[in-house]
């Protein structure tokens, strides 16, 4: 495979990580934060609470971006509120549900600052620990994108088989040494993100957009965030279908890639908007 695979690794002791987190990390100027959310009407409200409440401690201006991936439920009209509340609410509205990577190519388009990152809308990830992926971009080797990997993962077992065989499928046949691939914890430099298009709308994007970064020669390193058991609404990643699609997904870019690299990694449409 061609392009050097350049993943660095930092290990956490767990009880650190989780019990004593920093609390002198230096601001960053500017932060764009987004989250997809598809039918968090439950969960919306209290997550744009505690982003608004964490972000002013770590980043001197900050945006947050609520992706509604075509809700049925009180989402939209909840975004549209907090929007209107809050000058740095924003609401980008899917009329249909495009699925989850299409939400997040949405809120890659939507982001306006020169660091960006996501998590879920589900309040599975606290707000908080996104320092820990601002603390690790901040180190001496200035990675391009920072990856959380889930120190202990509050999921169903099924969930959790189809994780790992998803991590040995992408260390197979993409050389891929993400330890949690998938983990809705993550920051990117905006300038590593020039250049780089995307096709999936489904479960694989986040997959398809690691393997295309580490082919463009991107460093990625990762750090250790905890995870919390969902405590409102209703999980849709394992749901056969998502599945099938990030499976035809994965296989489609891994032929791609095999028989013509170059034209595989300018597929797709640009991740950032202008």
């Amino acid at each position: 495979m061609a392009g050097a695979i350049r993943v660095r690794h930092r290990t956490y002791n767990r009880a650190v990580a989780v019990n004593q987190p920093s609390t002198d990390r230096p601001r960053v100027p500017a932060l764009s934060f987004f989250f997809p959310a598809h039918n968090e009407a439950e969960n919306i409200e209290a997550f744009v609470a505690e982003a608004l409440e964490v972000l002013p401690r770590l980043a001197d201006k900050f945006e947050i971006i609520a992706v509604d991936d075509g809700s049925k439920d009180a989402t939209p009209r909840l975004a549209d509120e907090l929007a209107a509340k809050h000058p740095q609410v924003r609401a980008v509205h899917h009329e249909v549900n495009r699925g989850y990577g299409g939400a997040l190519r949405s809120g890659f388009r939507a982001a306006r600052y020169d660091l960006v990152c996501f998590t879920d809308g589900d309040r599975q990830f606290h707000i908080e620990d996104l320092g820990r992926l601002l603390e690790r971009q901040a180190g001496t080797d200035h990675p391009d994108v920072v990856v959380g990997y889930r120190i202990k993962r509050a999921d169903p077992f099924v969930r959790l088989a189809y994780a790992r065989s998803y991590r040995l499928a992408l260390r197979t046949f993409f050389g891929l040494k993400v330890r949690d691939p998938d983990c809705a914890c993550k920051l990117f430099r905006r300038s590593a993100l020039e250049g780089i298009r995307v096709e999936s709308e489904g479960g694989f994007l986040s997959g398809e957009l690691l393997v295309k970064l580490l082919q463009r020669g991107r460093t990625i390193a990762e750090v250790g965030v905890p995870h919390y058991p969902r405590i409102a609404g209703r999980q849709t990643g394992a749901n056969p279908k998502v599945v099938l699609r990030a499976v035809r997904d994965f296989w489609r870019l891994r032929l791609q890639l095999w028989f013509r690299r170059s034209e595989a990694l300018d597929r797709g449409e640009p991740l950032l908007g202008a």
